[in-house]
């Protein structure tokens, strides 16, 4: 026994698309502290060991006069150096702001994904309950025609009824097997799909608990979903994240233009057989530095931005229209879906008193047995609709929550 929300619950734990959406939050987190990182200091050691041939050293005294010549063939040296930026513009303040904006917007983006799992279990769900209900339908169905076809042979057997008559009941009973098959393959397909979308075994059977065909569905005005689309759908959020992501990367090319400067301070240690030995020779001060081509160069990590701010404008716009363009045709088709039930509801019932009538008619010779067929096959469509219609109603509703952003509530 398997409920939607277990359903739901189940491909929520097991989603592929979850986990690649939970793996890009890491990767975005990691981009944070990335940014962040670059306000510590860098600290650098190295050591080298050279080995010289024959190196000619002239050293000069104080007085200028000449002085002897050490026979120097190796060198060893190491150096610590101590890097902490303190002004660059602000560019290391706007890549910690854009990294966060970025971060806010995949969580969004994951947050939209699962909306999206969601609403495909829930379709998935309804696809095999419809195909359920078609595979009990025709089997009543076709119970239904085999008793006539028994109750035909013994009347063909006594002479009361004709042989073509009971070949055109056979034949129907035989098309309704085809159906049967059909719509047992469907039912096996669905399932198979249900499960590797649950995680479970492709072969596990699935009882269905149809409580969810009885939930109330209640309907606002549509200016009302239209603003809480507009409010709670994640990927608008988003679109609005990675617009100020894309403002705040203008402000970080502007401050390619501006000078660095940081403090610095190092050790340095070195050893020279038969020549020098230095040690504790600590340095500490403070550099700048400043690109003079920028005066005359042209920006393009500017111009690179700029544009990326437009691209990100004009797709917010582009989002906020397709959703209220999304919003207006899932409203309408849940209403047509509510009208269609209606209709179906009275079409099944017609057909079923049709069928009562033809039936009756037949009986008493005054209509053909083609007629009490095509009778029963309509009684059959009918129920067949009235049971889709109200399966569809349902998933109808739930995708106008989905393009609402309440499907996750």
């Amino acid at each position: 026994m398997l409920s939607l929300q277990q359903a739901i619950d189940l491909s929520l734990k097991n989603s592929k698309n979850l986990r690649i959406a939970n793996a890009k939050i890491e990767e975005a987190t990691a981009s944070v502290k990335e940014a962040t990182d670059r306000q510590l200091p860098d600290f650098n050691v190295s050591a080298n060991y050279l080995r010289l041939n024959n190196a000619n050293i002239d050293l000069k005294s104080s007085s200028g006069s000449g002085g002897g010549s050490p026979s120097i063939n190796q060198a060893l040296y190491g150096i610590a150096s101590l890097s902490l930026p303190v002004y660059n513009g602000g560019k290391i303040k706007y890549g910690i702001e854009s990294a966060r904006y970025l971060e806010k917007a995949t969580k969004l983006d994951a947050e939209k994904n699962k909306d999206e799992v969601i609403f495909n279990t829930t379709k998935a769900y309804i696809n095999l309950y419809k195909s359920y209900e078609a595979v009990q339908l025709v089997k009543e169905n076709l119970q239904s025609s085999l008793s006539r076809d028994t109750n035909f042979t013994n009347l063909e057997k006594n002479g009361l009824l004709a042989r073509n008559d009971l070949l055109k009941s056979q034949l129907q009973s035989s098309n309704i097997e085809l159906s049967l098959l059909d719509a047992e393959n469907n039912f096996k397909l669905a399932t198979v799909n249900m499960n590797l979308m649950l995680g479970l075994p492709e072969t596990d059977p699935i009882l269905l608990d149809t409580a969810f065909m009885n939930t109330n569905q209640e309907l606002k005005n549509f200016t009302d979903y239209e603003m809480m689309a507009l409010q709670n759908r994640k990927d608008i959020q988003a679109a609005g994240f990675r617009k100020k992501a894309a403002a705040t990367a203008i402000k970080s090319a502007r401050a390619e233009s501006y000078p660095t400067i940081a403090l610095s301070g190092g050790y340095i240690a070195a050893y020279v057989p038969n020549f020098v030995t230095i040690t504790n020779a600590v340095n500490i001060g403070v550099g700048v530095q400043y690109n003079l081509a920028s005066l005359w160069k042209t920006n393009t990590k500017l111009k690179q931005a700029t544009a990326r701010e437009k691209q990100a404008i004009a797709g917010e716009e582009m989002l906020n229209d397709g959703v209220r363009l999304e919003i207006n045709q899932d409203y309408q088709n849940y209403l047509l879906s509510r009208k269609k039930i209606e209709v179906y509801e009275k079409a099944l019932a017609q057909a079923t008193e049709n069928y009562r009538i033809t039936n009756n008619k037949y009986v008493n010779s005054l209509v053909t047995l083609t007629d009490l067929l095509d009778a029963d096959v309509a009684k059959l469509q009918a129920k067949l609709n009235i049971a889709f219609a109200k399966a569809d109603a349902v998933l109808a509703y739930s995708k106008l929550l989905q393009t609402a952003g309440l499907l996750s509530n």
